[in-house]
């Protein structure tokens, strides 16, 4: 029985949650296994607009169990909001259908000012969404986090926090901020424990009896690899391991329990914030397929740079993931465009390289050089076999496959959940 793990291939923003939803209907089990509220995914279901930040895709779908994993930093307050907002929709969240690991690190506000006061205190920001993820990451691999099992044990929650305060007071002190009241934070945490506590759970030995029954399992990254920490275009990346790898220490399990990887791009190329963008689009093309993409970001509402597809980073995300097989999102915003144009490869210094290179400078230095694809006049949205494709639509899927070294296994022509063409079953492999 296969488990499937779902990345990003790209800057994030791929359309990952509407291909987990999709994808759930055939697995038991969903599992966020790292990120935080900052990441967002739309869903769109029989005409209705589902928000999801933290809770996995599948939560929408009845009778799926779903885990929030250890490698997630988790805002408590954040997450009993959306679990209250997804509710007026409809949606009922349980403890009986989500489980949250008991070791995922706790995001508290100081982590949200002090995410704050590093982006307004520079000319060049990271463009962070302010949520505090970054500060909950730091605190986490400085052994000071605060976790949701913590929150069970009154007598050494002050003490947590006490540790925690040595760190954090010195820093905001530093940006000539005031202390943060020790008791008042054990005091708000102690208020909101029993409202999550109930959700906590060792949901490393759920998978593992899951596993054992054979049931199936997916893992829904957040982000893209290129905002991997270690594998993005750094230093303007997110601040957990966004790639296939960080499922098994995200979720607590082994890579063996990972039998397929499914890598989610757009038919084009997108970003939010700040950082390279070797094909960004600068003018109305850019313009107009962010307008017809509706590319403004889930959690932030920024709108998103657009760009033409850039196959050398999406191969390098091919290899970095292991990805199996290309879930292509987005193909209908490219109707009516009379030329295409694909990222072949780069022009660095004048010499022609077919990866991107990991330091900042050379990044920034990139050119694309691109291939010119004829469009299609016809409309793509909604189709729902490969068969009701344009022919010059195919020519550009598989051009894409060549280029990045992996087949397109999945493709989307709209938001609609059904309107989704598979070509081969990830959970089959």
């Amino acid at each position: 029985m296969a488990n499937v793990v779902v990345i990003g291939a790209q800057w994030g923003d791929e359309g990952k949650g509407k291909i987990v939803d999709w994808l759930s209907q055939r697995a038991e089990i969903v599992v966020r296994f790292q990120g935080g509220h900052n990441a967002g995914h739309t869903l769109v279901i029989d005409g209705t607009v589902y928000k999801l930040s933290l809770l996995p895709s599948g939560v929408v779908r009845p009778g799926k169990l779903s885990i929030i994993g250890n490698g997630v930093v988790v805002d408590p307050w954040a997450l009993l909001t959306e679990i209250a907002n997804i509710g007026k929709q409809g949606v009922h969240v349980t403890p009986e259908n989500l489980k949250v690991s008991e070791s995922a690190t706790l995001i508290l506000p100081l982590h949200r000012e002090l995410d704050t006061y590093r982006e307004d205190s520079t000319n060049q920001p990271l463009g962070t969404t302010r949520r505090g993820i970054g500060p909950a990451y730091e605190d986490k691999v400085g052994r000071r986090a605060v976790r949701v099992c913590d929150l069970a044990d009154d007598s050494q929650l002050g003490h947590q926090v006490d540790r925690l305060l040595a760190y954090h007071n010195a820093l905001r002190k530093g940006f000539g901020k005031p202390p943060v009241d020790g008791d008042a934070l054990v005091r708000s945490l102690k208020e909101i424990a029993p409202k999550i506590l109930p959700f906590a759970d060792p949901v490393w030995r759920r998978l593992a009896e899951a596993r054992r029954l054979g049931k199936h399992v997916l893992f829904e990254g957040a982000q893209g690899t290129l905002l991997d920490v270690d594998q993005g275009t750094y230093p303007y990346v997110t601040s957990s391991n966004t790639t296939a790898g960080a499922a098994s220490t995200g979720a607590g399990v082994g890579p063996g329990a990972i039998d397929h990887v499914l890598g989610i791009t757009k038919a084009y190329t997108t970003r939010v914030g700040a950082g390279p963008f070797p094909t960004e689009l600068d003018d109305e093309i850019g313009r107009g397929i962010g307008e017809r993409g509706k590319e403004f970001g889930t959690v932030t509402g920024r709108r998103r740079r657009c760009g033409w597809f850039d196959a050398v980073a999406v191969r390098q995300a091919v290899k970095i993931g292991g990805i199996d097989g290309i879930a292509l999102t987005k193909l209908d915003v490219l109707d009516g465009m009379k030329e295409l144009k694909v990222c072949t490869h780069y022009l660095l210094d004048g010499h022609s390289v077919d990866y991107l290179p990991a330091g900042a400078s050379p990044q920034a230095r990139v050119r694309p050089v691109y291939e010119t694809m004829e469009g299609w006049s016809e409309s793509t949205r909604g189709a729902r076999s490969y068969a009701a494709l344009p022919a010059t639509a195919v020519k550009y899927i598989r051009r894409i496959e060549e280029l990045i070294e992996a087949p397109v296994t999945l493709l989307s022509t709209s938001p609609e959940r059904d309107d989704t063409i598979l070509l081969k079953d990830p959970f089959a492999a």
